[in-house]
């Protein structure tokens, strides 16, 4: 799944273990999300998208491997 996490994390000036501390998640967890490694649950997505006030359609989308 592609996503927009690092890019609005770096326009907030936070760093992954910031995001982390603020989404109650492991540093790891978060460096997996934005490379793609790992595809967060719908709840921590949910959260993810709101700490950006976002939706999940606009954070994450299918990559060109799912389509």
């Amino acid at each position: 799944m592609d996503n927009d996490v690092a890019a609005r994390r770096l326009a907030l000036g936070w760093s992954q273990a910031e995001l982390a501390t603020r989404l109650g998640v492991s540093r790891q967890t978060v460096i997996s999300i934005e490379r793609g490694r790992f595809d967060p649950s719908l709840p921590l997505a949910f959260r993810i998208a709101a700490m950006f006030g976002a939706s999940i359609e606009e954070m994450f989308r299918p990559d060109d491997a799912q389509a």
